[in-house]
């Protein structure tokens, strides 16, 4: 006879296979046909006009996904009586490309009013913004639903992994919302672009020893030690092509620049180093992980059927 363990955990498979069975890559073909292309339209625009705002909305759904699921939580505005996930410690004055989505949505509406859910339309950006930076392709599931509710209190609990985090925080924190420790490793990758702040990597350039030294002094020059001063000043995650999609990320792991402490314990001689220097030989290998990661994240407790609604406008429920 199974144990209560066996029992529930083979409830749980069920119940992520039934949802995510939902989620399909046609399920706007009739009833949206010009979906794929408005929202392309939109994030190119975006892309074009600031190459950060790729990266920004590839972390802004996986921000999305890691807290109630992936189903536009984070794009709830705060109100007087509601306060969201966009203030929460990991999301505050960092993520960003709410316009982008709300401008994207506005299209939408106008092609297909009612249909499409924020959700997807974010799902369908972060793939585009890879594909705009040089990255790889993947098909996206859709069906997705919004949520009339975001959690603050989640946001904030730990879910979302911080700069600080240790290799087995990672690997946890993943595991919990059913990505394994290659999937991590492979979707740390889209550190390849973008740009962090001072705050998030001061105490690894100044405190710690697994760090090259001519990296830490030029990283140094935009982030003073002490703390207040140049907080919020940027510099690319990936000093080399911060605007390229590619396996550049990899090979500054293996050469001591990684830049947030959370970078660096992925190659700091832990369970993960091998994968590191697959992905630092193999781009090709990288890309396609990389996909089939982004595409199980997207599975996440995706809310289908009946549940949540199709907001009209992203930051606000009808």
């Amino acid at each position: 006879m199974a144990s209560s363990s066996t029992v529930i955990a083979m409830i749980v498979i069920l119940l992520m296979g039934s949802t995510s069975a939902k989620l399909s890559t046609t399920f706007y073909s009739k009833s949206c046909p010009r979906l794929l292309n408005t929202v392309n339209s939109g994030v190119r625009a975006a892309v074009a006009k600031e190459k950060r705002m790729g990266a920004s909305l590839l972390r802004l759904f996986f921000h999305d996904c890691f807290v109630q699921g992936c189903d536009g939580s984070i794009l709830l505005d705060d109100t007087p009586s509601f306060r969201g996930e966009q203030t929460a410690l990991p999301n505050n004055n960092s993520a960003r490309g709410y316009n982008v989505i709300d401008n994207i949505k506005t299209k939408v509406e106008k092609v297909c009013p009612g249909i499409v859910s924020c959700a997807d339309i974010l799902a369908i950006a972060a793939r585009d913004s890879t594909v705009l930076l040089g990255g790889p392709s993947w098909e996206v599931k859709l069906g997705r639903r919004d949520s009339r509710t975001a959690s603050f209190s989640k946001a904030n609990d730990g879910r979302l992994p911080l700069a600080t985090s240790s290799l087995g925080n990672l690997i946890n924190r993943f595991k919990v919302v059913g990505l394994s420790a290659k999937d991590m490793v492979a979707l740390s990758g889209s550190h390849t672009i973008g740009q962090a702040s001072c705050v998030t990597f001061r105490t690894r350039i100044y405190n710690e020893s697994n760090i090259d030294a001519s990296f830490a002094k030029i990283r140094q020059g935009r982030c003073p030690r002490t703390t207040g001063s140049g907080d919020r000043n940027l510099v690319p995650l990936d000093p080399k092509t911060p605007n390229f999609f590619d396996n550049d990320y990899y090979k500054n792991l293996i050469n001591k620049k990684g830049l947030l402490h959370s970078d660096q314990v992925l190659y700091n001689g832990g369970s993960t180093d091998s994968l590191v220097n697959i992905y630092s030989k193999k781009p090709s290998k990288f890309n396609s992980d990389f996909a089939i990661a982004m595409s199980k994240m997207g599975d996440i407790s995706p809310l289908t059927g009946s549940k949540g609604e199709i907001r009209k406008k992203c930051g606000r429920v009808n």
